[in-house]
Parts: C-alpha cells; sequence; structure tokens
C-alpha cells in the first residue's frame, strides 16, 4: 500500500488486537513516519457512540485546550481574537461553548455527533469565512487526513488550522507502550510524527507550526515565539481571563439572543 500523505511504499509495523477481538496489521511510511491501522473496518462498530466512553479526559482537555486556543488565537492571529472561527469535529460543542464564554465568535460543526451545548451556533457557509478552524483530537481518527485538511480549510474559507494529536518521536512505539493507540476503543487508526505533520504542509502548502501540544497548518506565517510564548501553561490560564475581560464574554448575550430565537419560534414577542 502507497502511504496517504506522501505516497511512498508502507510496510508492516505490527500486529494488535481491535476492540479486545478484531487482529488488525499497522503499517509505517519509511518516507514520512505516517503509522495507520491497515484496513479498519471495524469503524461503524467503533463509533456506536461518537465519543467512547473511557474519554474521562474530555472536559478537563477541553478546559485546558480553551485557554491555550485563547492565547494563541489573542495574541498570534492576525485577527487578534475578533473573526469568525469554527470548531470542526467539535463533539458535543463543548469547545465552541468555552470559547465563545471567552468572547470569540465561535462555531460548531460535526458530522457524527450531537451538539449538547452550543445549539443555535452550527457553522454554515452562509455565516462567511472564517479566520481560523480548530480541530482538536481529530486527526488519529481519519482514514485521510490530507483531504480533511484541505475540504476543511475550504468548506469554512479558513487560511489557518489549528489541531491536536499526541505525536511519536524515534522509532514507532511498542503496542503495550503507548496509550494513545487506545485499542480498546477503536477509534484512533493514524499516528504521526512531527515529519508526518511537515509532509501534509508541504502537499498542501501549508506552513506547520507546533508548540505545547498545538500544532497549526497556516498559509501566513505564524510567529514561533509569540505562538510558544501565548499557548504555555502559566501564560494561556492567566492569559485567558484577561482575554476574557478584554473581548467580552458572550455567556449573556447568546443567551439572550437563544430566549428571542425560542420565542420567535412560538409566536412570542421578545421583551424591548
Amino acid at each position: 500500500m502507497k502511504c496517504p500523505i506522501c505516497a511512498n511504499w508502507m510496510k508492516f509495523s505490527f500486529e494488535a488486537k481491535v476492540l479486545h477481538k478484531y487482529l488488525t496489521q499497522y503499517e509505517i511510511c519509511d518516507s514520512c513516519g505516517f503509522l495507520r491501522a491497515l484496513e479498519p473496518y471495524w469503524l461503524d462498530e467503533a463509533y456506536s457512540s461518537a465519543i467512547a466512553a473511557a474519554d474521562t479526559g474530555l472536559v478537563g482537555r477541553n478546559i485546558m485546550i480553551a485557554d491555550k486556543i485563547a492565547g494563541l488565537l489573542y495574541w498570534a492571529a492576525p485577527s487578534r481574537g475578533r473573526g469568525r472561527y469554527l470548531d470542526a469535529a467539535g463533539g458535543y460543542g463543548m469547545l465552541t461553548r468555552l470559547m465563545r464564554d471567552s468572547g470569540f465568535d465561535f462555531y460548531w460543526s460535526d458530522k457524527h455527533c450531537q451538539n449538547l451545548m452550543a445549539t443555535q451556533f452550527e457553522y454554515q457557509p452562509g455565516l462567511g469565512a472564517c479566520d481560523a478552524v480548530t480541530a482538536i483530537e481529530v486527526m488519529e481518527h481519519l482514514v485521510d487526513p490530507v483531504a480533511f485538511v484541505s475540504d476543511t480549510l475550504q468548506h469554512a474559507g479558513a487560511d489557518m488550522l489549528i489541531f491536536t494529536t499526541e505525536l511519536y518521536e524515534g522509532t514507532v512505539p511498542k503496542p503495550e507502550e503507548w496509550w494513545y493507540y487506545a485499542f480498546a476503543t477503536g477509534q484512533h487508526i493514524g499516528f504521526f510524527k512531527r515529519q508526518t505533520l511537515h509532509a501534509i504542509g508541504n502537499r498542501l502548502g501549508l506552513q506547520f507550526y507546533s508548540a505545547n501540544g498545538l500544532h497549526i497548518f497556516s498559509r501566513e506565517a505564524v510567529k514561533p515565539r509569540i505562538f510558544n510564548w501565548a499557548t504555555g501553561r502559566w501564560t494561556a490560564q492567566i492569559g485567558a481571563r484577561w482575554i476574557r475581560r478584554r473581548l467580552g464574554s458572550k455567556t449573556v448575550s447568546d443567551h439572550e439572543d437563544i430566549l428571542r430565537f425560542c420565542g420567535s419560534q412560538v409566536g412570542i414577542e421578545s421583551p424591548p
């Protein structure tokens, strides 16, 4: 099989049991380092629930990531936090809600999950182009990461994709030594090195940056020092509160807008 990222040949790497029952081969590209499950035929079963019950880090991860993204968009992105943004494959809508609570005009989309926390803020192209798109813990779920990056940026009219995925370094981690394989859930099927992401960027004409667990594909240059500083643990935590005051949280205004929308749907006149 040829690598879907760099078109070089892939070779056998190891076998592992997925969902506790499917013995599966994993193959590696020696050129770009892309590692993937070969023919993941179990995905319908793995996604009987869009978000795995074992993902107990969902809430904490979103809170931490929201602070880092706030710093990145405010300090390192051209729009300085005042643009329009999309959280692609946004799950239950938690990140969209957190970002709106921090003052960012964020919207949600996800083909496979119900929007529970950001209803009325589903993205449609008619809203206009977005300054950036986020894709948190998405890349490792994809059969074709290159197509996802290209299609997502095109759909949103954006020049920047901000994403997370755990990277491996050096040789391929042994199946029993890396938790990120997540064999028990069957949802993680592709794994990356830094050079793999560089290869995706090169193929699509995008610059690649990485710092503090966040990765960026961008058509415009990003200043690495500001990116690194803005997304550092303590800077992000302290800075997020300052940014929220600076931009003005959308929590109350969203609440009022949703009440007006609901009232209009049932013919109730909104108060002045």
